[in-house]
């Protein structure tokens, strides 16, 4: 009997709903058991957010402080493959599955084992994949596929539905703009990754760490997005150790701070963005081999 432990956290349930089709069919062999563990904070996020709480979750996201976490008291320590589920929170793994990774038990599960990560979120996830590379590696795993699900709109539109969807819950198509979150075709598909996983294991494929996933469309990368991205995450780092400085979240000063940075991002998002978008329109002809080496690395281990 293979041993599967699959650990997550959602918020929106969009995830949720994502790893539970997903491991599906593992769920319904005979052959391999599930464990299912949904990191939960001790202290929990709000959904849908007000607007100061998510911003002030900003820092602590980018810097992956974590926070605390229950623990899972019902899990053994022996599985022959564990499965990553988790969102992205300004550019980095969201900070509960970060908090949930800074503890002994997690430490305990992942030593030695075979990792896959599953990420539901907007379209920008690269760097957050970085960070999770390096966590997952001092934590003694290794990753052998990411399967990665993105928003449904694309980027630019997604710069409207995604804040409107965190901030009010709603998620449904409006005036120009398409539903925000993953499509539910695509969320129906990723039974495939389930089924190819219950081959694996059934066939002992895990034991060698390698791919599991390949020839699946499991990981699209946008090469126009990754420079955005690290900017960004620069960007981010900066403003994520002001508003740190500010003072305790919550606190006024840090409120004054979290004000000139969500004007800042708003001018950015409306004039250095597109500014940007056009720039590398421009010189992409010229960066094509570049690019396309970018692609292939983030697209690791799984690819398409």
């Amino acid at each position: 009997m293979k041993k599967v432990l699959v650990i997550s956290h959602s918020q929106s349930g969009q995830l949720a709903k994502f790893v539970d089709l997903a491991t599906a069919p593992l769920r319904q062999a005979d052959s391999i058991q599930v464990d299912y563990h949904c990191v939960e904070p001790v202290k929990k996020y709000p959904y849908p957010w007000s607007f100061y709480p998510f911003f002030d979750a900003f820092p602590e996201a980018i810097y992956m402080n974590g926070c605390e976490v229950k623990p899972a008291e019902h899990l053994e320590e022996e599985y022959d493959l564990i499965i990553l589920g988790y969102t992205v929170w300004f550019l980095s793994p969201s900070i509960p599955i970060t908090g949930f990774l800074q503890t002994a038990q997690a430490k305990a599960l992942i030593k030695g084992k075979p990792v896959v990560t599953f990420i539901a979120c907007r379209d920008m996830w690269v760097m957050a994949q970085e960070k999770m590379k390096v966590v997952i590696a001092e934590l003694g795993g290794t990753l052998i596929d990411n399967a990665v699900l993105t928003d449904q709109g694309g980027s630019i539109y997604a710069f409207i539905t995604t804040p409107r969807w965190l901030l009010t819950g709603k998620k449904d198509p409006f005036w120009i703009f398409p539903a925000a979150g993953v499509s539910e075709k695509d969320l129906q598909e990723s039974e495939r990754f389930g089924d190819r996983l219950v081959s694996a294991l059934e066939n002992e494929l895990e034991k060698k760490k390698e791919p599991l996933l390949k020839n699946l469309n499991a990981v699209t990368v946008n090469g126009k997005l990754i420079g955005s991205e690290k900017i960004a995450t620069r960007s981010f780092m900066v403003w994520g150790k002001l508003i740190q400085k500010s003072g305790k979240p919550g606190s006024f000063p840090r409120k004054i701070v979290i004000t000139i940075y969500a004007i800042f991002l708003a001018l950015m998002v409306l004039t250095l963005v597109p500014i940007n978008l056009l720039v590398k329109k421009l010189i992409s002809p010229f960066r094509k081999k570049a690019v396309e080496e970018s692609i292939a690395y983030y697209e690791k281990p799984s690819g398409r």
